[in-house]
């Protein structure tokens, strides 16, 4: 720089020496200062632009690209490309088919004609394809990761829970039939194994170290679409969603849909920090990953058993607010607060109830009531805690024994479906922790609905608990009370736990 100092100096000199000569006449008008301000107007010009070149040139290569370091930084990430380019081989996009195959459709419309009348040619745009013969008569689509190069690969339980068939698409077009390894409801976590070696896996990170605010990518196959990358942030840590999962979830505010499920969430650094898990209708806006250390370790079990045995204590807790720990006499709001107890479960056997607060378990103190359920469900049915909790402005100790949540270990012990045919429906036995979750204490799951039952507006899911006033339990008994229905039968249907009679007419 002590080149463009002397030069600078130089060209000031060079100015004055010509201001000089009008000194004089300067003095004689006065405009002395008007001169002398020139100069220095020109020489801190001249310095300027040396300086800007000096710039200019320094920050260019050969090419006259701009080199990083002289790049400004605004510090906001724009470029997500390397988490896209390095992981997106191991994403792969998961059909799923349900049932037996069927006979070819014909569609309603247009009606049939000539095949080259411009009436029918300008209205087939618009309708359904017919199917192939063979196709199966109702399929589903979901996204995946490949765990380990020998195949084996992580999903969403909701994904493949019930499939007959399960294919796997990779991102060079290879396509495999699926074997499911096992489905665990209450994480939903599912793993499949594909017949291949060799294959691009990701790289496991640790959901412990995430922070909100942070930048994270999700990159997913819906609807086939493979290597669909979505940016966002965390918006929470340890969300518990109440009878979706034991596992207290990532919240973040990316825009996905149904077909992401079961999709990796990744960081920046490429690391998957969690599975993308299906968007539940009461929080639309929001979306959630099952942290991906959850997931592995229901993988591991999945691997060696085929399912995995989670402990319960058969009570169900909320957050000790500020507010609540002073209406209890506490010092401050930690533990987990138990707001309801299951009659015949394992905590009420041991004494526990409602209003109790849990403040340690097997000595380990619980801070946030998020701890609870996933150290609960880490433990085997059978295994005896010891329990500290607060009651009357006392702690107090018990012994609970664990019970076991009750799930599907593979995809064959998913109850079987029966077809209703009278009315267009399949349904299937609920599980007892299907009726538990519903608050029912019989009934059967809509699997598909047509004909009577989807004009009425059955769905799939809805769970069917009468036939008018008769309860059923199984598909024998809803057909029975259905024959004796006549052309009018009203049916109980509980969506969401929200019952309702719908009227269904057979004419």
């Amino acid at each position: 720089m002590g080149w463009i100092r002397r030069v600078a100096l130089e060209q000031t000199l060079r100015h004055v020496g010509r201001f000089h000569v009008g000194w004089s006449d300067a003095m004689r008008t006065g405009n002395l200062m008007r001169a002398l301000l020139a100069a220095c107007l020109v020489a801190a010009s001249s310095v300027g632009c040396v300086t800007r070149a000096t710039y200019a040139s320094s920050a260019t290569l050969s090419g006259g690209t701009p080199t990083a370091q002289h790049l400004p930084s605004t510090g906001f990430v724009t470029d997500f490309a390397d988490v896209v380019r390095q992981n997106g081989p191991a994403v792969v996009n998961i059909s799923v088919a349900h049932g037996k195959p069927v006979a070819n459709l014909t569609p309603l419309w247009p009606p049939a004609s000539n095949e080259h009348d411009p009436f029918v040619r300008f209205f087939r745009q618009f309708s359904p394809g017919r199917p192939s013969d063979g196709i199966l008569s109702s399929g589903a689509l979901g996204s995946g990761f490949i765990s380990s190069p020998d195949g084996y690969i992580l999903t969403g339980a909701q994904v493949v829970a019930g499939a007959s068939q399960v294919r796997v698409k990779l991102t060079d077009h290879r396509e495999f039939k699926a074997s499911v390894v096992g489905i665990d409801p209450p994480s939903d976590i599912a793993l499949l194994k594909i017949n291949a070696h060799g294959l691009p896996t990701v790289r496991i990170g640790a959901p412990s170290d995430a922070k909100v605010g942070q930048w994270v990518v999700s990159i997913s196959s819906p609807y086939g679409f493979e290597n669909t990358a979505t940016a966002g942030i965390i918006s929470s840590k340890g969300r518990l969603v109440p009878d979706e999962t034991y596992a207290p979830l990532i919240q973040t505010d990316l825009t996905l849909n149904a077909v992401d499920s079961g999709g990796p969430l990744f960081y920046l650094n490429g690391d998957v920090i969690g599975i993308e898990a299906p968007v539940h209708h009461s929080f639309q806006g929001l979306s959630f990953a099952i942290p991906i250390d959850v997931a592995m370790r229901v993988e591991q079990q999945l691997q060696l058993h085929g399912k995995v045995e989670h402990g319960r204590l058969g009570l169900s807790v909320q957050e000790v607010t500020a507010p609540l720990a002073r209406s209890f006499g506490m010092a401050k709001p930690v533990g987990a607060l138990i707001s309801s107890v299951d009659e015949n479960g394992p905590s009420a056997k041991s004494g526990l109830r409602v209003g109790d607060v849990i403040l340690q378990l097997n000595g380990v103190a619980i801070t946030d009531s998020t701890q609870l359920p996933m150290a609960i469900a880490d433990l085997r049915p059978g295994s005896v805690v010891r329990v500290e909790f607060w009651r009357d402005l006392g702690t107090h100790e018990a012994s609970v024994m664990l019970g076991a949540i009750q799930g599907y270990s593979l995809a064959s012990d998913v109850p079987a479906q029966t077809t209703v045919g009278q009315i267009g429906l399949t349904v299937r036995c609920l599980t007892s922790e299907e009726l538990r979750k519903a608050g029912v204490s019989n009934g059967v799951r809509v699997e598909r609905s047509a004909g009577p039952a989807a004009l009425a507006g059955i769905q799939p899911g809805d769970i069917i608990s009468r036939v008018a006033s008769p309860p059923v339990s199984n598909a024998a008994q809803l057909r029975d009370e259905l024959s004796k229905a006549g052309s009018n039968v009203a049916l109980l249907v509980q969506r969401d736990r929200h019952p309702i009679f719908v009227a269904i007419d057979f004419g």
